[in-house]
């Protein structure tokens, strides 16, 4: 699989309204449920369906679920150099766990990666400096190239 089809897909299911532990292109998705719906595009069938979680996703305990859980299934590589189809793991606030993901859509002068956002739904968004600075790690899918 190619790196622009993975980016082909997110940009899919831009439009697609955020609901809380969804994952149907059109229906409803949160930004695990937009990888989840890249990843049965681009790989098939998932490797694993994830358990209820809340919106915290285990924020009072300090665990880093998803991150975890992102390590299962997708290659962790070094935050600098990303490129256009890797999947972004951002903390939304110093101290908390890592809660939130998206895809990177676009690289250079004005980078942009799409995400399921609450009271937004799937959008493109700029990858402004603020972004930037929230993203702990980075994966690419299993057969990118």
């Amino acid at each position: 699989m190619r790196r622009d089809e993975v980016v082909a897909a997110a940009r899919n299911w831009i439009g697609t309204p955020y609901r809380h532990q969804a994952s149907v292109k059109g229906a409803g998705a949160d930004c695990l449920g937009l990888v989840r719906g890249v990843w049965r595009a681009v790989q098939g069938d998932e490797p694993e369906l994830p358990p209820a979680y809340s919106m915290d996703w285990s924020e009072p305990q300090g665990d880093e679920r998803l991150w975890r859980a992102a390590r299962r299934h997708l290659r962790e590589v070094p935050v600098p150099g990303a490129m256009p189809g890797d999947v972004l793991l951002f903390r939304m606030r110093q101290g908390s766990v890592a809660k939130h993901l998206g895809i990177l859509a676009r690289e250079g002068e004005v980078p942009s990666f799409v995400h399921a956002y609450s009271g937004h739904g799937v959008v493109e968004s700029p990858l402004s400096e603020p972004w930037k600075k929230r993203i702990v790690a980075r994966f690419e899918f299993p057969e990118v190239n």
